[in-house]
């Protein structure tokens, strides 16, 4: 590149830079962007040629505005189908981001010289990266299986370096751009490195020619005619901005018909470019524009840390290690400079780089422990920056309703993942969740659902946050079904309705809908909801879908949504359950019977939920006096009237039922005496037959774990009912020896569900309750010390001054005197 390459010409009399000037650099490498800074101060060029999409030359102007804050990438999509889409990321230490900078800041004319998005996105199908790939990346395969040159790794390895980043590092990021003079060495030592680079780039072109890059011939070839184009307006002081690989072809001499040639036939799509935020975290993966880089965070630090890069960044991680309430001091930051500066020399590196510096930490600040190294590196060495895009940029309608709507409900897209608690009685609240939930519904996964800290009712919501850039094509993918969120929502809905095969999916996106505020697509989905229910005669599906069908019609009672013709389907298909669920439970072997037990615990907690809520007369229209004296035509908040008193006949038909496996039968009977519907007599009479001699020790086994099973609450109940304990501890030390090994994986299964301290608590009473000889104690001898049938009065009255205080009911009694509780005890007021 010192002299004039075929095609080129030189300054006056040869003194001056040749034109045009080919810059060949390294996607997103600080050492690359001072480095083209200074051959711009120092040559002037008259025009800038960026390697890039055409179609973007109408959106560099945007660069230049104040709202703009790299990193920002160019994302081209293909009108017919958004999802068709490539970005073309540019950080603050982007070789080309720094040249269009300069040219913007100087009023000299920018242009991009790529293949077009049009064509390059046709080329490569659907896809989220360029197709367009960068020149000194690492060694990939192309879609053919062969494998591609890493032009960085050949010249690495060349150079005696077993590390491609470490040789670019200390050739170009930790040398100077060396055009501190002016005049005639000014400008030969800024264009001295990229004479170097590309004529190293020419060696290994002609040892590999393409290098596995097929379409690079042609991308070189509209370059050409676009650089010819260039040089026909703006005369030959052109600068030219591209990957180092193509520069050589980019110099040598081919003619405009052979280019043209290339060109002709090419697939072609309607594509729109926009500008969209990027960040740290997605450049360091290696898809996208160019190479992905392992440590932007790094690399944005040396190309903006003026002076002493070394100390300025140990700083930081001692900042970011004090923040996080580790102990580092200045003396860290003294000791970790003078280390990684040792280890450099020793290492005959030019300048402590990142692997000096991280051993050096992990030594000083983090005591040789990677745990707080690894914080370092997510948060510094890569980093959660995102990008900011001023709103006078062109975007999709979708895309500026989302943006409007971000600003007004002030919920700022953040790279960094965070957590969202809101409140749905409030108003800001509540239009926050409505947004997030359509979301969802569009793809446009911002958010996630998480578990709510401490409380669950059901105003209260929690989301983990967190703004990819690959979600701007989500978005932009769903801008076919409508210009704002609200719309595009209601039509996905819909069309999602009419799509659905399965009744689970539709009750699904009943209760999706009422998440979102959708009630312009209500209507579609209960229509669908309706034929599907009808149609389904598969009982297990449709105890799965009631579940979510009754939370959908209890949303309205946080979100003012009405649910009234929800409520009825609901009940409707609660209806078709209770028929068609005894039947169900027959015959059915160990999987069956473990996933309908799945089904009677999720109906059984719908069915009380739905009764409740007809009950209470918000959802049903005669205000919860139906006939049956129970809220509803259907609800039944009689004891065992309507609905619930229907399931809970089929519970107890289920409990005493032959044929059906004990699993069921099992929880069937633990769910009626929960619900205070089976006295502790019977339950004791059902676990007595079951665990009789005449019953199978394997089928006793799983009626226990069907009872007693489920986690603490069945390990309570043998705590707290000794005799139901009694008969557990009889029959297990009878059963034979040869059946003892068939029924341990179940009951081990049963009792490891168990907390460690009911566990303890269950072994004390077996040790010292009723020995194995003696058998279950019998109903009306006195119980063991602190478990009897009744309530320990004073036992209990003792406590209520503690459950008072923690309640914060003291303050409001404090005027009040003594007063009895309902037991007749007198307690403090």
């Amino acid at each position: 590149m010192s002299g004039a390459a075929p095609g080129r010409a030189a300054g006056p009399d040869g003194a001056g830079p040749p034109w045009p000037l080919l810059l060949g650099v390294r996607h997103h490498g600080p050492g690359s962007a001072r480095a083209v800074r200074a051959a711009l101060d120092a040559c002037e060029p008259g025009a800038v040629l960026i390697e890039g999409p055409p179609e973007a030359d109408a959106l560099v102007e945007f660069a230049g505005q104040e709202g703009m804050r790299p990193p920002v990438a160019l994302l081209a999509h293909a009108v017919s189908d958004p999802g068709q889409a490539a970005f073309w990321p540019l950080a603050g230490f982007s070789p080309e981001w720094v040249a269009i900078r300069w040219a913007l800041s100087r009023g000299v004319p920018v242009r991009f010289i790529d293949l077009p998005a049009a064509n390059s996105l046709a080329m490569a199908g659907r896809t989220e990266g360029d197709p367009a790939e960068g020149p000194l990346e690492e060694a990939a395969e192309d879609p053919a299986g062969r494998v591609r040159v890493d032009p960085m790794g050949v010249l690495a390895e060349t150079a005696g370096y077993d590390d491609p980043e470490r040789w670019w590092e200390d050739v170009v990021e930790h040398r100077g751009t060396g055009a501190e003079g002016g005049g005639a060495a000014g400008w030969a030592d800024a264009v001295g490195p990229f004479a170097a680079l590309g004529e190293a780039m020419a060696v290994l072109r002609a040892e590999y020619g393409h290098g596995g890059h097929e379409h690079d011939a042609v991308r070189e070839a509209h370059m050409r005619l676009r650089l010819r184009e260039a040089r026909r307006e703006f005369g030959d002081r052109v600068a030219v901005v591209c990957g180092a690989w193509h520069v050589p072809a980019l110099a040598g001499r081919a003619t405009v018909t052979a280019d043209r040639g290339l060109l002709k036939g090419l697939p072609k799509v309607k594509a729109e470019l926009s500008w969209v935020p990027w960040t740290h975290r997605r450049l360091a993966r290696h898809s996208g524009y160019g190479a992905g880089i392992a440590s932007p965070g790094w690399y944005s630090h040396l190309f903006h840390a003026a002076d002493r890069p070394l100390e300025r960044w140990l700083t930081k991680v001692a900042g970011l290690l004090r923040a996080e309430d580790f102990a580092v001091s200045s003396a860290h930051v003294i000791e970790a400079v003078r280390l990684a500066e040792t280890l450099a020399a020793v290492r005959g590196r030019p300048l402590a780089g990142l692997a000096e510096t991280t051993d050096a930490v992990r030594a000083v600040m983090c005591e040789g422990s990677d745990v707080p190294l690894a914080l370092v590196h997510d948060r510094l060495v890569v980093g959660d920056v995102l990008g900011e895009v001023p709103e006078a940029a062109p975007a999709a309608p979708l895309q500026r309703d989302l943006a409007r709507t971000q600003r007004s409900l002030r919920l700022k897209p953040e790279a960094l993942e965070r957590d969202l608690e809101l409140d749905l009685r409030k108003e800001t609240d509540a239009a926050r969740s409505r947004l997030l939930h359509r979301l969802r519904l569009l793809g446009v996964d911002w958010g996630t659902p998480a578990a709510s800290r401490g409380s669950t009712g059901t105003f209260r919501e929690t989301w983990r946050l967190r703004w990819e850039p690959e979600l701007s094509v989500r978005v932009a993918e769903a801008g076919v079904w409508g210009t704002t969120v609200l719309l595009a929502a209601t039509t996905r809905a819909e069309a999602k309705a009419v799509d659905a095969t399965a009744l689970g999916e539709v009750t699904d996106l009943a209760e999706r809908c009422l998440l979102a505020a959708l009630p312009d697509a209500l209507p579609v989905v209960m229509r669908a909801l309706a034929d599907r229910a009808a149609l389904d005669a598969d009982v297990g599906q449709l105890a799965q879908a009631l579940p979510a069908l009754v939370r959908s019609v209890r949303y309205g009672d946080v979100r003012g949504t009405d649910t009234a013709a929800l409520a009825e389907v609901a009940v409707g298909l609660a209806e078709r359950v209770l028929v068609g669920l005894p039947p169900a439970c027959f015959g059915l072997d160990a999987d069956g019977a473990a996933e309908m037990r799945g089904h009677l615990e999720a109906v059984h907690r719908a069915v009380g939920l739905l009764s409740e809520i007809r009950a209470d007369g918000a959802e049903s229209p005669d205000g919860g006096g139906g006939k049956d004296g129970g809220g509803g035509k259907d609800g039944g908040s009689g004891k065992d009237g309507g609905l619930r008193g229907r399931w809970l006949a089929v519970l107890r038909a289920l409990a005493e039922r032959d044929g059906v496996s004990g699993l069921i039968r099992g929880r069937a009977a633990r769910l009626l005496l929960d619900d205070g519907r089976l006295a502790e007599g019977e339950a004791a009479r059902l676990m007595a037959l079951v665990l009789s001699p005449g019953t199978a020790p394997a089928e006793a086994a799983s009626w226990i774990e069907g009872f007693v099973g489920g986690g603490a609450g069945g390990g309570m109940l043998l705590v707290h009912d000794e005799r139901l304990l009694g008969l557990l501890d009889s029959w297990l030390t009878g059963v034979p020896a040869e059946a003892f090994t068939d029924v341990l994986p179940l009951l081990r299964r049963t009792f490891a569900a168990y907390d460690a301290g009911v566990r303890r608590t269950l072994g004390e009473l077996v040790r010292r309750g009723p020995a194995a000889d003696q058998g279950p104690r019998p109903v009306g001898d006195p119980p063991a010390p602190g478990f009897g049938p009744g309530l320990d009065e004073d036992r209990a009255a003792a406590v209520l001054p503690t459950v008072r205080l923690l309640l914060g009911l003291d303050a409001q009694h404090d005027n009040e005197g003594n007063h009895e509780n309902q037991y007749g005890t007198e307690v403090p007021g």
